[in-house]
């Protein structure tokens, strides 16, 4: 295995020049901009519809105290997080600096497993978003079509937005992560107006409600729910003053993210009532937030909702895609993908190519799901997005591991800097363990096929070390440029 990478000359690994002129992004984002990115991504609307009646069925009344415990624990994260990006300047976020940190092979590990977790997020959500188009449409305006004709117009509008430059989808998904979150605060503004359903309580951070058994089962699904925050830093080649923009974004987007989460589950609880809230959750999930929000809305806003969780994670598949098509682009540049994709638009100077080879094979997956007739919900959704929400986590833990590694050289850095980094690889490495542990409760599949849903993930990461290796040994001029600023 080779060394880590030296901080004595330089921040950045030894590389070649990258190129210049129409192959390098632009871009004027600011934290703003690049918070509501990454805040879109995490799909406020969709997480707090789709997943979080399954927390509070599993983990009961004290679920609010999951999001606010990963949000500390990803704050706390975050502190190492963006020492690395003011001190490195590097604009692959994870993959950039897990090399800084620990090598070359595990930097190399680390960039398969960010864009196999990012594109099993994104395409897995196409049968969440074709079920989602399906249902509203039909109930709107009584036609039925098939979910797969969604996911396809959907990838086809993701990929025009994304070829365009990043400065149009930032000011798109502002406006639809307004949207989305207006509409949630109605709920819980209208919730608390009324009182809730016996009056309002804060027993969901009573020491009864935190030490429930499955709370401790639905971190994962809290942890997840933020997925995407990190991609803060893929956007520095595009930010307005990234040094200030970059930590600041996200700060604001784990900070937003945790409190609302926290926020829109606990008044739910209280419209439902302290001793049904679990019962009602795990009776019927899908129609929790619904049945509220007719209750103390009224029919309207359940209408506005069910559009606007539509807007939701077409917005989240954009930030996705932006998100995955920037990995693409910097591992191009490196020598780990094809070198084709580590072109910029000459027009655009956006990541086309990335954009178009991920929509295809956004594409194909979905066309495949389709000729077999494969449950959108529970195969395409679930199955696919469990290995990419495991590798996130595991990402953030290498990373954590790997910011200890390479602060420890800089006496630069306050000794409180490093050992909050510790203390956040500890909190992650944790925080894995259980998802692992408790997969089961997210996929409701046999242990064999868990297993293999987990296992793709370390295949990633063993797949990227002998990649890795072998640029070492073929490679050298490719393998000098693993982790390097292009």
């Amino acid at each position: 295995m080779d060394p880590v990478i030296s901080t004595a000359s330089s921040a950045h690994p030894a590389a070649p020049p990258g190129p210049t002129g129409t192959d390098q992004l632009k871009g004027s984002l600011g934290a703003t901009g690049i918070t509501a990115m990454v805040v879109a991504a995490a799909a406020p609307l969709t997480v707090l519809t789709g997943i979080a009646p399954l927390a509070i069925a599993i983990g009961g009344i004290g679920a609010p105290a999951g999001y606010l415990t990963a949000m500390v624990v990803l704050a706390i994260f975050a502190v190492g997080f963006t020492t690395m990006t003011r001190l490195t300047g590097g604009a692959g976020a994870f993959y950039s600096y897990v090399t800084l940190g620990l090598g070359r092979s595990f930097g190399a590990a680390a960039g398969l497993v960010a864009i196999m977790s990012y594109n099993a997020l994104q395409v897995g959500v196409y049968g969440l978003l074709g079920l989602q188009f399906q249902a509203t449409v039909a109930r709107l305006t009584g036609l039925v079509l098939p979910w797969w004709l969604y996911a396809f117009a959907a990838i086809a509008v993701v990929w025009a937005l994304g070829r365009r430059g990043i400065d149009i989808g930032a000011k798109l998904l502002g406006v639809l992560l307004a949207a989305e979150t207006a509409i949630l605060a109605v709920l819980a503004v209208s919730i608390v107006a009324e009182g809730g359903a016996n009056g309002l309580h804060l027993t969901s951070f009573s020491a009864p409600a935190l030490t429930d058994p499955g709370l401790v089962g639905i971190l994962g699904f809290c942890f997840a729910a933020f997925a995407g925050f990190e991609s803060t830093a893929l956007y520095r080649r595009e930010a307005r003053d990234p040094e200030r923009s970059i930590p600041r974004a996200t700060y604001g987007a784990v900070a937003f993210l945790g409190l609302f989460y926290a926020f829109v589950v606990w008044a739910v609880i209280q419209g439902l009532g302290d001793a049904d809230a679990r019962a009602a959750a795990g009776a019927n999930p899908v129609a929790l937030f619904t049945s509220v929000m007719d209750r103390y809305a009224g029919a309207w806003a359940t209408d506005v909702m069910a559009v606007l969780v539509l807007t939701s994670v077409l917005a989240a598949q954009i930030a996705f895609h932006n998100a995955i098509n920037r990995y693409s682009f910097t591992l191009a540049k490196d020598g780990l993908m094809p070198a084709a994709l580590g072109h910029a638009h000459p027009r655009y100077a956006s990541p086309a190519r990335a954009g178009a080879a991920q929509s295809v094979l956004a594409g194909v997956v979905v066309a495949i799901a389709a000729l077999i007739h494969a449950d959108p919900y529970r195969q395409l959704v679930i199955f696919v997005n469990t290995p990419g929400a495991i590798g996130v986590m595991l990402l953030q833990t290498l990373t954590s591991i790997a910011v200890v590694v390479y602060l420890r050289r800089r006496p630069d850095v306050s000794a409180l800097v490093k050992w909050v980094s510790v203390l956040a690889s500890v909190l992650l490495a944790v925080a894995t363990g259980l998802l692992v542990r408790y997969v089961g409760l997210l996929t409701g599949a046999p242990t064999s096929t868990n297993v293999v849903l987990v296992a793709i993930v370390p295949a990633a990461l063993l797949l990227g070390i002998v990649l890795a290796q072998l640029l070492r040994t073929r490679r050298p001029d490719l393998y000098t440029r693993i982790g390097g600023e292009s």
